[in-house]
């Protein structure tokens, strides 16, 4: 008698909790560069000054102490979205150059497990 109430428990509760999905956060690392920010860098500044526009640098090197990495990435469902990144690179205490992601790259949806591309 008591399976039969739980078979039918069972039975009864099943589209309740088929219907229920996990739900997996919008996970943003790094450091978000807009491109207000990223006007206002101007070769010649100093480390200070940089720091001042865009915050502390995501990835410090020891061994590249004049290559600052800013770098972003957004996962969607427990997938990887968006991906920008920003480097600068210093000659002693003043940029010395600038290469720019700064159009984000967007990486592609799966399909059926496989990535296109």
């Amino acid at each position: 008698m008591r399976t039969k109430i739980i078979l039918f428990l069972l039975i009864l509760l099943s589209p309740v909790l088929s219907s229920c999905t996990s739900y997996k956060m919008d996970i943003r690392q790094g450091n978000f560069v807009t491109p207000e920010m990223r006007e206002k860098l101007k070769v010649g500044m100093t480390r200070q000054q940089v720091r001042f526009v865009l915050g502390t640098p995501m990835i410090s090197d020891a061994f590249h102490g004049s290559r600052w990495d800013y770098v972003y990435r957004l996962e969607r469902d427990g997938q990887m979205v968006e991906q920008r990144s920003l480097t600068l690179y210093f000659e002693g205490e003043n940029l010395a150059r600038i290469v720019d992601g700064s159009q984000p790259v967007e990486v592609p949806a799966k399909e059926d497990g496989q990535v296109k591309g």
